[in-house]
């Protein structure tokens, strides 16, 4: 399954500029002028391919949930809480996506989106997990997982459930959002009547973000699949059960109102909800904040394969090395830092069954692994501010000699930011375990690193990281 925001059939032209990239003068964002909704709407992007939602989903449910709000009369901070808390409702998304994908032997992105179409119905919910485990496996591979499904699959359910919400509401927390937000997030599968997971709370024991952004959830996931009518419909039939009726009432409220769903379908979406109030609320984003921003996705990213954990960590650390070594002033170092946390914001849309794969990649699944920085950079472009950014981390498995990808292009084309972003990315590479190999000694990799210079890799930057790395 292709991993590209754009259409197949559509090519995308390079965007990485002809020339190496310079040092801007000063990055908008070190002069605090990003609003925090701007980068986070943009970043919303990637949490929607990670749970294969249409593109826009999370800003959808957004404004849904505007709608509901203003129909139930939340003041501005209340309103501000349950606008960002549905906005990153998905940040937990990623740490379960493995887990998934070893259970079910499937494409987790493709078994997130269906599931988010099954009701409460035991004959559902088995029809579900007959026609999505173990498609492509041997029979007795299939069978066996299935039976530890059946046997188990509450408990299973929860566990995938509680490892999303928590490490979600830890997230948020870490990018200093309230604890209203986090709990937003943390209880967004608990139901009105007490039904839901992990933890089965029940009513207004749960958070009211979560309990409207549940509805929004569900409403734009049928909506993009039956309709408006069929979304409606849903949400109706699932009051005091799943949802409170209160909020219910106000979303069909909103539903009627000329506009609302044509609004959903609009390509200015994107554009309406962060012209919202709680979109252009006081909050913006100095480099501190954008620091924690760029480390917040870092883990989300990283947590979707336990071969990548800290990995885009390492990178910005092993960046940074090198960028001191040359003699980068401290600002820009710090926006090299943030490509290298972000620049595998494109592989949330990989799915696990070809990350995690212990063997070689056939041509589809290398096509997919492929388009990851191509959608790096289409995700980050998004921010305005962020054009030299994502053009920097787009081409970090780009090669001097044109043998690179997304773009093929060579040694001119290529900044001195991304030469030093794919040393430190290869470097990384080679001394962390992966599903095929185990992580091999500091000297061997640079080795390797040595015999790369001058055709994929730039060799005054190997040699600054190996400098670095004997000061350590």
């Amino acid at each position: 399954m292709s991993a590209s925001l754009a259409p197949a059939d559509e090519p995308l032209a390079p965007s990485v500029a002809s020339e190496p990239l310079a040092l801007p003068a000063l990055p908008e964002a070190e002069a605090g002028e990003l609003a925090l909704a701007d980068v986070l709407g943009a970043l919303s992007h990637a949490l929607d391919i990670t749970e294969g939602q249409p593109p826009g989903h999370a800003l959808r449910c957004a404004y849904i949930a505007h709608e509901i709000g203003c129909r139930l009369g939340l003041h501005a901070a209340t309103a501000s809480d349950l606008f960002y808390a549905v906005l990153l409702k998905d940040l937990g998304c990623s740490s379960n996506a493995a887990r998934i994908c070893a259970l079910y032997l499937t494409d987790d992105r493709t078994f997130k989106h269906d599931f988010k179409l099954v009701g409460d119905s035991l004959p559902q919910a088995l029809r579900f997990v007959l026609d999505h485990t173990g498609l492509g496996h041997g029979l007795a591979a299939r069978f066996s997982a299935v039976i530890e499904i059946v046997r188990n699959g509450g408990e299973i359910a929860r566990e995938l459930i509680e490892t999303r919400c928590e490490r979600g509401a830890g997230i948020a927390r870490a990018m200093g959002f309230s604890e209203t937000v986090a709990r937003g997030i943390r209880d967004l599968d608990e139901h009105w009547d007490g039904g839901g997971r992990p933890r089965g709370i029940s009513g207004e024991a749960i958070a009211l973000p979560a309990r409207v952004a549940l509805l929004a959830q569900v409403a734009d996931v049928f909506r993009s699949a039956r309709g408006g009518a069929a979304a409606l419909k849903e949400v109706r039939e699932r009051a005091g059960t799943w949802f409170d009726p209160r909020i219910v009432e106000a979303f069909a409220d909103a539903a009627a109102a000329p506009g609302f769903w044509e609004a959903l379908a609009a390509t200015d979406l994107e554009a309406t909800v962060l012209a919202l109030p709680p979109a252009r609320d006081v909050r913006r984003l100095d480099g501190d904040g954008l620091d924690r921003v760029a480390n917040a996705f870092a883990q989300v990213i990283d947590a979707k394969s336990p071969y990548t954990a800290g990995h885009s960590e390492r990178v910005a650390f092993f960046a940074g090395l090198v960028a001191e070594e040359i003699g980068f002033p401290p600002i820009r170092r710090a926006w090299l830092g943030r490509a290298a946390l972000l620049h595998d914001i494109g592989k949330l849309g990989v799915s696990n069954a070809i990350l995690d794969k212990p063997g070689k990649l056939d041509d589809v699944e290398w096509v997919a692994m492929r388009n990851h920085a191509r959608d790096s950079e289409l995700i980050l472009a998004r921010i305005g501010a962020f054009g030299d950014l994502a053009r920097i981390a787009g081409a970090h498995h780009e090669r001097l000699d044109g043998r690179g990808y997304p773009y093929g292009l060579r040694d001119p084309q290529i900044g001195l930011d991304t030469r030093i972003l794919s040393v430190a990315d290869v470097f990384d590479a080679l001394t962390a375990d992966r599903p095929y190999r185990a992580g091999m000694p500091v000297e061997k990799a640079l080795s390797i690193l040595h015999a790369d210079s001058g055709s994929a890799l730039d060799g005054d930057c190997v040699a600054a990281l190996e400098r670095a790395l004997a000061r350590l």
